[in-house]
């Protein structure tokens, strides 16, 4: 059985990361059945320097295809992709195409395997915030809409896919491949030993802000970050800036609200929000498993949150991942300033979630994958 994964933007490789493990595991426990992967790198995400990083970190091998599409607008993206990869199927005549999570290249390698009538089976399915105007959701949407066989995070994933006509026989429920990276490279971090960003003992907080919704307004980054200075005034804020956070905040005269946080920080760290440039996996990880709150408008950090229960206000008015609220250590602020300050102190007053790790979330979502779709050749 020939399987190609398809990877298009950072949040990706956590995903594939712990696939490409499992199907070498497979390979090794059932030589007689093997699965032959191949690994399509979109090109969605260009930035070759995190692209490398994160590839290295995460022990991902090199991809066997780059399509090099780059940067562009939703559509530019997804037509080249789908164009592009057109080409790969019809070379490489896969019996499955594997995507993951919710990016527009997840979306047009689907579209293309699809009319190609070559099986699509979707990581990360049935996840949805109900906005529209969110492009992730409508690539969650059309993925699901067409995929052959759709496997599930969380319970109510397989509920939403229910409720919008798929059938029983196409969902599997198989856990969490983000929580297969997060214990995978737990694990790694002592022998690694990545330079620790702040002192330690020090208590401080995390924040990553990204999404063009929070970031591309004045009014509401103004009013998110005049939120976080307060905030930092009590738990010093550390911020991983996004390259579009930070022309933002420059474009609208926001930036000084900043302070570069110190290469070697000795004794405890002031007050304040101190950025940093995007750090890879391993030095992200260092940073926030051990801070006191996280503040985010991430998806997939909401989730890594709650499997180490540290307390996590998401800022945005919906999240796709409900089951990090109902039973994890995630609360949902939105963007008022107000709610944001209420909440922050009172986690930082010990009135934060305890929450529970969910059903599945335990590090072995990607053997159970891979052992459905090579049982499933069988």
């Amino acid at each position: 059985m020939k399987i190609l994964l398809v990877v298009g933007a950072r949040p990706n490789f956590m995903k594939i990361a712990p696939i490409v493990s499992a199907i070498d595991r497979w390979n090794a426990a059932h030589p007689d059945r093997p699965v032959e992967r191949r690994l399509v790198h979109t090109g969605q995400h260009y930035d070759a320097k995190m692209f490398d990083a994160f590839f290295r970190d995460l022990e991902i091998p090199p991809p066997d295809v780059d399509l090099g599409v780059g940067s562009g607008s939703h559509t530019f993206q997804t037509a080249h992709v789908m164009l592009r990869f057109e080409t790969v199927c019809e070379a490489e005549r896969p019996d499955w195409v594997l995507v993951v999570g919710d990016v527009n290249s997840t979306m047009a390698a689907t579209l293309v395997a699809t009319k190609m009538g070559v099986r699509v089976c979707h990581v990360e399915a049935g996840l949805r915030s109900g906005d529209r105007t969110m492009p992730e959701e409508i690539n969650r949407l059309v993925t699901d809409a067409v995929a052959d066989l759709l496997f599930t995070t969380s319970r109510d994933a397989d509920d939403n896919l229910r409720t919008e006509g798929v059938p029983d026989h196409k969902i599997a429920f198989v856990g969490n491949v983000m929580i297969d990276t997060l214990r995978r490279q737990l694990d790694r971090l002592p022998g690694l030993a990545p330079a620790r960003l702040v002192p330690a003992g020090s208590r401080y907080g995390v924040v990553t802000l990204h999404r063009p919704s929070n970031v591309d307004r004045h009014d509401t980054l103004a009013g998110l970050l005049g939120a976080l200075a307060d905030i930092a005034a009590e738990l010093p804020l550390v911020f991983p800036i996004h390259p579009r956070t930070r022309k933002m905040a420059d474009r609208f005269g926001l930036s000084d609200r900043f302070t570069p946080l110190p290469p070697a920080p000795d004794g405890e760290l002031a007050p304040g929000i101190h950025v940093t440039d995007p750090l890879g996996y391993h030095d992200f990880l260092n940073l926030w498993k051990d801070a006191a709150l996280v503040l985010t408008d991430s998806g997939g950090l909401q989730e890594e949150t709650t499997a180490l229960g540290i307390p996590c206000l998401t800022l945005r008015e919906n999240t796709e991942r409900p089951v990090t609220i109902w039973e994890g250590t995630n609360t949902l602020v939105g963007t008022d300033p107000d709610a944001i300050r209420r909440e922050a102190r009172a986690i930082l007053a010990g009135g934060g979630k305890a929450g529970r790790v969910p059903e599945y979330w335990d590090g072995h979502a990607a053997d159970r994958i891979v052992a459905a779709l090579a049982g499933e050749s069988g």
